[in-house]
């Protein structure tokens, strides 16, 4: 990753400064030769100015007028040889250096600057033509060593110190990314030294945000993991722990029952059977939705949903059971349409396991007919109507009710109330279950007196939404 980066980065840079630099140095280069250029133009222009006719019979008709004292003025330069040549228009050297040609072209107007070879070395001249007095032509020439000394000091005063730049960022870099990358290198060391059992979160991440937001991450999960891993162990523990009771009681009654000869035994061991077979479901059913629940603690999505319509199923379910207990089961306020953000498998299980508890333990000692109630009661806050109300679900029932010094303490896994003496009453999971499931559906759960202060009604308030227009998925 650190060579990646250094790759990723000093690559474009490299290849960005090397395209700026010649930039520059094209840019520079180009003035450079302007400002040159301009000065050869001027000593020509000079020379140009001081070309005259020839006054004698026997004179050239061109003549430069000036000594070799003001010539060698003119073309003075400390670190540069200048020469120069005037023709005439039939080609004919007025005066100069001969050998040094001219550029001419018909009618030239224009300077010419061009590159030229003279006496062996390269030079840089430019050509100018005059038409008066009579037409010639003015070239000079002038040696490119201060071009290309100024030249070369400007690339190296443009390239190395660029590069010593570049190396020393890259350097930079290298300290930088493997100061960010040593928290990673410490969180792999922490994962590969970890035994397969320890989810324990690891140790805060320095580095930038983005380093410790990865390390947060990492916990998260491990915190996931340790949770998923306990639910497991627990449920794995809970069955283990509890089935061993009844089925150990189912091999009891089966062997004592085939030591009889008598039919009546074996049907009444085959009854017992039965019943401990069914306490046997029950208990792996609660078993079930508490471990449900426990991984539902995650983040289920609620939606919207029929609660009436919800409830009645639910009551109508239970009936049989209820009609075999003798107990008169009913339900009130599920005439009108309902809606309510839930979960139907939570709802289900929780009003399931209100009901189970109140037709098992909800039925009066003695002289009295055990009744459940199963209701809905809509609760309007101040200032709200229709959606944003609360509706409130309770199941009713007229036993012995719960002591309210132990309702906190029955909501515990595996804990039963005083009143329920009868091995057969219960496991102490129902509460447990009911108390999750409102936890996940955001609902308030409420224990309180039944009528009168006799029995119990247990219940959880559900805001009200608005019916959905479209369909339901």
């Amino acid at each position: 990753m650190r060579s990646r980066l250094l790759q990723h980065i000093l690559v474009p840079l490299a290849f960005t400064w090397l395209v700026s630099s010649l930039v520059v140095i094209a840019v520079a280069s180009h003035f450079a030769q302007k400002a040159f250029d301009r000065s050869l133009l001027d000593d020509a222009y000079l020379l140009a100015s001081r070309v005259d006719a020839g006054l004698g019979k026997n004179s050239a008709p061109l003549e430069l007028k000036l000594s070799s004292q003001d010539l060698g003025t003119v073309l003075f330069d400390q670190s540069e040889s200048i020469f120069f040549a005037i023709y005439d228009q039939s080609g004919g050297l007025v005066s100069g250096h001969p050998g040094l040609s001219a550029s001419r072209a018909p009618a030239q107007v224009a300077p010419v600057f061009e590159d030229v070879v003279f006496q062996g070395k390269t030079m840089r001249s430019v050509t100018i033509h005059r038409s008066q007095p009579l037409s010639f032509y003015v070239v000079v020439a002038q040696t490119t060593a201060s071009r290309s000394g100024l030249l070369q000091s400007l690339l190296w005063v443009t390239v190395v110190p660029q590069v010593l730049l570049l190396m020393l960022l890259g350097w930079g870099l290298r300290r930088a990314i493997q100061k960010e990358i040593d928290p990673l290198l410490h969180l792999e060391q922490g994962i590969l030294s970890r035994d397969v059992s320890d989810l324990s979160p690891l140790p805060p991440m320095g580095g930038s945000r983005d380093v410790r937001r990865l390390g947060q991450a990492f916990n998260a999960l491990l915190s996931r993991l340790q949770d998923g891993v306990r639910a497991q162990r627990e449920f794995t523990g809970n069955v283990a722990h509890e089935l061993r009771t009844p089925l150990a009681g189912i091999r009891a009654l089966a062997e004592f029952g085939l030591q009889q000869q008598d039919p009546a035994q074996w049907r009444a061991q085959l009854h017992a059977i039965v019943k401990s077979e069914e306490r046997a479901s029950h208990l792996i059913d609660q078993l079930l939705a508490l471990a449900y629940a426990d991984e539902a603690e995650q983040g289920l999505p609620l939606h919207p949903l029929r609660l009436d319509t919800l409830v009645r199923e639910v009551v109508m379910r239970h009936m049989p059971k209820a009609m075999s207990l003798s107990v008169d089961l009913g339900a009130e306020g599920l005439d009108e349409p309902v809606w309510v953000m839930g979960q139907a498998a939570l709802i289900e299980g929780l009003l399931g396991n209100l009901l189970d508890n109140a037709l098992r333990h909800g039925r009066p000692a003695s002289g009295v007919g055990a009744c459940v109630t199963v209701a809905l009661a809509r609760m309007p806050s101040p200032g709200t109507a229709g959606a944003g109300a609360q509706v409130a679900l309770s199941v009713t029932d007229n036993g012995p009710g719960i002591d309210p010094a132990q309702q906190t303490r029955v909501q515990a896994r595996w804990v039963r109330s005083d009143a329920q003496t009868d091995v057969q009453g219960g496991f102490g999971l129902g509460l447990s279950i009911i108390k999750a499931y409102a936890h996940l559906l955001k609902a308030r759960l409420q224990w309180e007196a039944g009528p009168q202060g006799t029995g119990l009604s247990a219940g959880l308030s559900l805001t009200v939404v608005a019916a959905p227009v479209g369909p339901l998925h």
